[in-house]
């Protein structure tokens, strides 16, 4: 079990840019995000889009993807945390097998700074209770107008 990094250095090709964004397209739960937010998160990470960068955690084992984590830079600080978890995916055939635990564990060790993730309200997050168990904590509630 291999976990690799890619960022603005560490650049990812086209076809695995899109292998990660199919991978998270099919095993996120709850509400799902669309395959254009899902290249443009991973795009933003990896400077194809302007913005500050982030990283794209992967965890493969015989090129078989396990688990994804897709973080973007924030370029804040105390207000609002520094690095924004956007994506926390496991494939649901290889979870309860201590994978997210060693993903998210290599992530926050990663990142410098403070890390938020925004769960969905109601139900729709199964793992709630795994960011919690690891530290993380509700803050505030966001409400958001959509245009």
């Amino acid at each position: 079990m291999v976990i690799k990094t890619y960022d603005a250095f560490t650049r990812l090709s086209t076809m695995e840019a899109e292998r990660f964004a199919n991978f998270l397209f099919h095993h996120q739960e709850g509400k799902r995000a669309e395959k254009q937010a899902i290249r443009k998160a991973i795009q933003y990470c990896t400077k194809d889009i302007p913005g500050l960068g982030g990283y794209v955690f992967s965890m493969e084992e015989k090129d078989e993807i396990l688990g994804l984590a897709v973080v973007n830079k924030t370029g804040m600080g105390d207000y609002i945390p520094e690095n924004f978890l956007v994506f926390f995916v496991v494939h649901k055939d290889h979870r309860d097998k201590g994978i997210e635990q060693k993903l998210l564990d290599y992530t926050l060790q990663y990142c410098k700074g403070d890390v938020a993730v925004h769960i969905t309200s109601g139900n729709q997050c199964p793992n709630k209770h795994f960011f919690e168990e690891n530290g993380f904590n509700e803050t505030h509630m966001e409400m958001r107008l959509n245009r």
